[in-house]
């Protein structure tokens, strides 16, 4: 079977759809166009043309026929039906129902698409994006020590290094065995603490400041990206711990969220500036929580 690449191949589909279900310059969905005027018949016939070949000659079409899916094929037949239909209801001068079959067999063709997309090439893709996430993980550390070098703080980093080398090394293998879901969740554990470190690691200081921040509402949002890693790897480390924390934990954490929305009301008024300290604060409590949950991050 052709190697084709999956995203290509719903791209392309994607595209077609969306050039025979609209039309240029309007904003609002083909069905409530269908239902507030009878449709142009020029634009109509375009639009069979369209729809033929996404049905018989598309690269789609080509993978239907070269999969051996039931489910693809038999949607494969339904798109067919719905087109033929449509013909008939454009002989008879209804363009309206002709609209709505043809609509109806672009949508089903695009289903069956989706069903003939190869196991293989799933799984290729699946394999492409740990790659990728990984490598993400891996500059994040990058960047976690060439910062903590600018900063004299080497020794700051050393375990949450150590503790995301660990979770690299505990993905890799549980990718090796073929749990590529639980792969990704330990990946996605290292990703956070590594971003969250870099995060403490420029939060609050001068180091922010020489980050050059256009206006105050710019510096705001970096500081609410921080906060909302931080926010994330906490629900991640409570999602493993499949319990509640201890009471201490809690208690940051209720602080952190007092003072995230306490930020975002200032934010609301226009005291960015305000919001700043506000949301460096809540952060700070976020920190605290982590570490006190078990995972070491700088500050």
């Amino acid at each position: 079977m052709p190697n084709r690449p999956v995203g290509l191949i719903l791209a392309v589909l994607g595209a077609l759809l969306l050039a025979i279900t609209s039309t240029s310059g309007h904003t609002e969905s083909a069905k409530d166009r269908i239902e507030s005027r009878t449709p142009d018949r020029g634009q109509l016939e375009q639009r069979f043309e369209s729809v033929r070949t996404l049905i018989e000659r598309s690269t789609a079409a080509r993978q239907i026929d070269e999969t051996g899916d039931e489910s693809a094929r038999q949607k494969h037949a339904q798109a067919r039906e719905a087109f033929r239909q449509a013909e008939a209801a454009l002989a008879a001068g209804d363009l309206r129902a002709a609209s709505e079959r043809l609509s109806q067999a672009s949508v089903t063709m695009f289903d069956a698409a989706r069903d003939a997309t190869p196991r293989t090439l799933s799984d290729d893709k699946a394999k492409s994006d740990y790659r990728a996430k990984r490598d993400s993980v891996r500059a994040l550390l990058d960047a976690q020590q060439r910062i903590a070098t600018e900063k004299h703080r080497e020794a700051e980093v050393r375990e949450s290094t150590a503790q995301v080398d660990g979770l690299l090394a505990e993905a890799d293998a549980q990718a090796s065995q073929g749990d590529t879901a639980a792969a990704r969740a330990t990946l996605e554990r290292a990703y956070l603490i590594a971003k969250a470190s870099i995060g403490t690691l420029r939060g609050g200081d001068t180091l922010v400041r020489s980050l050059h921040f256009a206006n105050p509402k710019e510096e705001y949002d970096y500081e609410l990206d921080r906060n909302d890693t931080h926010q994330m790897l906490i629900k991640v480390l409570l999602d493993e711990k499949n319990t509640q924390f201890d009471p201490q934990v809690r208690k940051f954490l209720q602080q952190a969220g007092t003072l995230r929305g306490q930020a975002e009301a200032a934010a609301s008024r226009g005291q960015h500036a305000e919001a700043i300290d506000l949301l460096e604060s809540s952060t700070g409590e976020l920190v605290k929580a982590i570490r006190n949950a078990g995972v070491y991050i700088p500050g």
